[in-house]
């Protein structure tokens, strides 16, 4: 076997810090929050001009709350418009509309305050200097990181041990989401080793696991994604052991995957069940279930009070459009199987499927009306499911319910299918604020896996990004 051609490690190693994908986000974050607050404090030095004022401590003190103010708002809007997601910042023309649209929302939430404020309680044009300031020190940031990875300096060189299904998607993976994150320098055959010019997706295979260590080295890599089978021979797993002490983190494909996509790749974990599911159950001194809980019944209550008094108008435009009744009710399937009925707003002409029996909902369904349509779009449809949540059949985020036909026949084709059912379902979920409509099996599958990601994860923080994330999907009209 011909030996990979050395380089410089001193070239390699030498450049930059090169960090994991979520501190890369932590980095994304922390960048953003130091120019916002630059940005509060050039609008305040804009304001202190045109007032005529003094800008001094004495100025800025009794306005230091809008740097608190502001980069909370920064994040939280920032968050829910995906603005930290690695497929997004990796590509200059998604990073730019994210940004502009974050700018506005910005600016509507803070024109919509000052409405309702007494008079001179909220300063008139400081918001607008701070827009203009953040949009472009952000945007500065942000240019000045995707240069900064197009010359390599700051990405991770790593090497896929492994070239079956696993390395072929974990490749994919790494081209579509972190193309500017991670440099592949070669693939490992986990056996023998294949034909040195063989290529795999887009990288050269370039050894045999026996020789990892001799690989990793001549190849400056940083890191090792672990992509073989179930079975690791003796010899490669030693290899691995002898990288780990050299101090080359080893990274399993599933683990990266979850990190670049948010998803659980389910046809890789085949029996390890343990990757699907946490592997120890919750703390019965968790508040998580009893907040979570908390949380659904009030922010239900005040929903259902502001369906109330839409109500009239939406009923109206409803049978406008389409005779039939108001309301729609389903039976899905809840947490551990039980059938219940939900309760949704009719977007569908009536008895839409009772020749052709259950079917998919796709984009542009012809059954769904005019009216049904933009309700769907802004998800004032699934409202009435409020009550499913507040009488503790369903929560406000967690995999959406399935239909009992397409439950049976999914878990019959798509392996862990029956796990999405360990949680109460939701009113949203991580694969509602990710995936577009699901009309086929492999789709259910895509959504599994973002369901499975969040089963793993669940917490109230990641709760609140989807709630966020289903807020800017629905003001943007991005509902399913």
């Amino acid at each position: 076997m011909k030996k990979p051609r050395k380089n410089d490690n001193h070239t390699h190693r030498g450049q930059g810090i090169r960090l994991p994908a979520q501190e890369r986000r932590l980095v994304l974050a922390l960048g953003d929050l130091m120019a916002v607050n630059a940005a509060v404090l050039i609008a305040l030095r804009v304001w202190a001009i045109v007032g005529d004022r003094i800008f001094d401590a004495a100025f800025i003190i009794p306005q230091a709350h809008w740097f608190v103010i502001l980069s909370a708002l920064w994040l939280t809007l920032a968050s829910a418009n995906d603005f930290y997601d690695l497929a997004i910042t990796a590509r200059w023309q998604r990073s730019l509309g994210r940004l502009v649209q974050i700018t506005l929302l910005l600016l509507v939430a803070y024109l919509v305050i000052f409405f309702f404020s007494p008079r001179d309680a909220l300063p008139r044009l400081f918001i607008f200097y701070y827009a203009v300031a953040s949009t472009l020190l952000v945007l500065a940031w942000r240019a000045a990181r995707l240069v900064w990875a197009g010359r390599g300096v700051s990405r991770r060189r790593v090497v896929i041990v492994g070239s079956g299904w696993e390395a072929e998607t974990i490749l994919e993976t790494i081209r579509e989401h972190a193309p500017d994150d991670y440099e592949v320098v070669g693939v490992v055959d986990e056996g023998q080793p294949l034909s040195r010019d063989q290529v795999i997706v887009d990288a050269l295979v370039v050894g045999s696991g026996a020789d990892l260590v001799e690989i990793v080295q001549a190849l400056a890599a940083h890191e090792a994604i672990l992509a073989a089978g179930e079975q690791v021979d003796g010899t490669v797993f030693q290899a691995l052991m002898d990288c780990y002490e050299l101090g080359i983190p080893i990274t399993p494909m599933p683990i990266l995957f979850e990190q670049l996509t948010g998803r659980v790749p389910v046809e890789y974990v085949r029996g390890h069940w343990k990757v699907v599911l946490p592997t120890t159950g919750r703390s019965p001194f968790d508040p998580y279930p009893l907040l979570k809980r908390l949380i659904d019944i009030v922010l239900s209550l005040i929903g259902l009070a502001l369906l109330a008094a839409m109500l009239p108008f939406l009923a109206l435009v409803i049978r406008i459009d389409s005779r039939g009744p108001i309301f729609y009710r389903q039976e899905r399937v809840g947490k551990a199987g039980r059938v219940f009925r939900i309760v949704k707003l009719r977007t569908m002409v009536p008895d839409a499927e009772r020749s052709s029996g259950p079917l998919w909902a796709v984009n542009g369904d012809p059954r769904v009306t005019h009216v049904g349509r933009l309700l769907r779009k802004s998800r004032l449809d699934e409202l009435p499911q409020l009550w499913n949540i507040l009488r503790g059949e369903m929560s406000l985020v967690g995999p959406r319910p399935e239909r009992p036909f397409f439950v049976e026949h999914l878990q019959r084709t798509i392996p862990f299918y029956r796990t999405r059912l360990a949680v109460s379902p939701g009113l949203t979920g991580w694969a509602q604020v990710h995936y577009g409509y699901g009309s086929s099996d492999e789709d259910a599958l895509v959504k599994l896996q973002y369901d499975l990601y969040y089963i793993r994860h669940r917490t109230l923080l990641l709760d609140l990004l989807i709630l966020l994330r289903t807020v800017g999907r629905a003001v943007r009209m991005q509902g399913t």
